[in-house]
């Protein structure tokens, strides 16, 4: 078991690989293990923040099975209750199982509606796990900011889940997440210096900003990752998916922009590789998070082949840039100064 005298945030981060070890250490609930996707005539994912975002690797091998699926944040389906009916499968994702739209959504589904409603939750005596026909237990253990060990954990359960629509067995997913289990464990004890020489460069801006931009499943580290910079280190930050930074940010470009670049290890990224020229031309700063080396980004490499892996190692590298934004700035990581662990007001 990791010990360390770290506090709060930091500590939780140091804590993920044993968190991961707990995921990879259970079987699947029976019910979740026989779940058919065909077989609902809709699926709809949906959560707040990072349980929202989290589901983007299952939301696109759904789709690209041609299923029928939605992801909507949760704010957004209470608004559009339609959507849920009979031969509906509602999967709801919230780490703490208490946030305030998941509770209305809970309580505002009419008697016999009909859905199936799975749960992805840290808490079982949560009123979203006493809600659901079937419930996903994340074991990540207490957390006590912003979301570390729940979110990794969130991300393995669902690697597990899309492991048949994968083509591939459970117990290869799990080999995979106790491999990144075991790689993370040096990563998260070990300072990065690029990860540190970044965060110097961007604080030495008046006014820094940040932009994350992620491509296909990376998606998923570019939204989350920009919350966890904003929480953690309270430099502004904002995700975005491919090319939607185009569509107006891109006039953000300059000095005092620090645009980091989510991506696989595909021999082309046009979208991300043409950002990479554009800007570092601009003057940004252009940092390229993952295994392919983009023109006129400098590179950040990730270890591990596979796509939990390289989601895993690029959330530890924002991670480890929101630690080191936060103390150059005097501030204690994570340490929520408005806000509060669960939003339980809508």
């Amino acid at each position: 078991m990791t010990t360390s005298i770290a506090p709060g945030f930091e500590r939780d981060i140091l804590d993920q690989p044993d968190a991961l070890e707990r995921c990879a250490g259970l079987p699947l609930p029976p019910a979740i293990a026989a779940l058919d996707f065909a077989r609902f005539d809709r699926i709809i994912l949906t959560g707040m923040g990072s349980s929202d975002y989290v589901t983007i690797p299952l939301e696109l091998a759904l789709a690209r099975l041609g299923l029928p699926v939605w992801r909507l944040q949760t704010g957004r389906l209470l608004e559009t209750p339609q959507l849920i009916r009979p031969g509906t499968l509602l999967w709801i994702t919230s780490q703490s199982g208490r946030s305030g739209e998941v509770v209305a959504l809970l309580e505002r589904l009419p008697a016999g509606h009909g859905a199936t409603v799975v749960a992805t939750t840290n808490d079982p005596a949560s009123p979203l796990a006493r809600g659901a026909d079937h419930l996903i237990e994340l074991h990540a253990g207490a957390e006590a900011t912003v979301s570390s060990k729940s979110y990794l954990n969130s991300l393995a359960w669902l690697h597990r889940v899309g492991a048949p629509l994968r083509g591939e067995a459970d117990h290869r997913a799990v080999e995979t997440i106790r491999a990144v289990a075991t790689s993370l464990r040096s990563v998260v004890q070990t300072p990065n210096p690029a990860v540190q020489a970044l965060a110097e460069r961007i604080l030495a801006f008046p006014n820094p900003r940040l932009a994350l931009v992620g491509t296909g499943e990376d998606a998923a580290t570019a939204l989350t990752g920009a919350l966890i910079l904003k929480e953690a280190s309270k430099v502004s930050a904002e995700g975005y998916v491919g090319g939607e930074f185009r569509h107006g940010p891109m006039e953000l470009a300059g000095p005092g922009l620090a645009v980091l670049l989510l991506g696989s290890a595909e021999a082309a990224n046009p979208t991300l590789d043409r950002l990479a020229r554009d800007l570092s031309r601009s003057g940004s700063i252009v940092m390229g998070i993952g295994p392919h080396a983009y023109e006129g980004a400098e590179p950040i490499a990730l270890p591990g082949a596979s796509n939990f892996a390289r989601l895993a190692h690029a959330m530890a590298v924002l991670q480890q840039l929101s630690v080191c934004l936060a103390r150059g700035s005097g501030l204690v990581p994570g340490e929520f100064r408005f806000g509060q662990k669960i939003t339980a007001l809508l």
